[in-house]
């Protein structure tokens, strides 16, 4: 997994948080539209979150 600039890739985040099991659940839940990233839909599992970035992913808030 690889950070960089400070940043996370979303779905690689929901993996390592363990919100998800594998990258292929992430990639389903956040293509489905159950992933938030500040109050807004996220459908784009290569988002970069940043610190300070808020999420839910309908199962937890990150």
């Amino acid at each position: 997994m690889k950070v960089r600039d400070n940043t996370i890739k979303l779905n690689q985040f929901l993996k390592l948080m363990g919100i998800v099991p594998t990258g292929g659940q992430a990639k389903l839940m956040i293509q489905g539209g159950d992933v938030q990233v500040n109050g807004m839909l996220e459908t784009r599992r290569g988002r970069r979150l940043v610190l300070g970035d808020q999420g839910d992913s309908g199962r937890t808030d990150f």
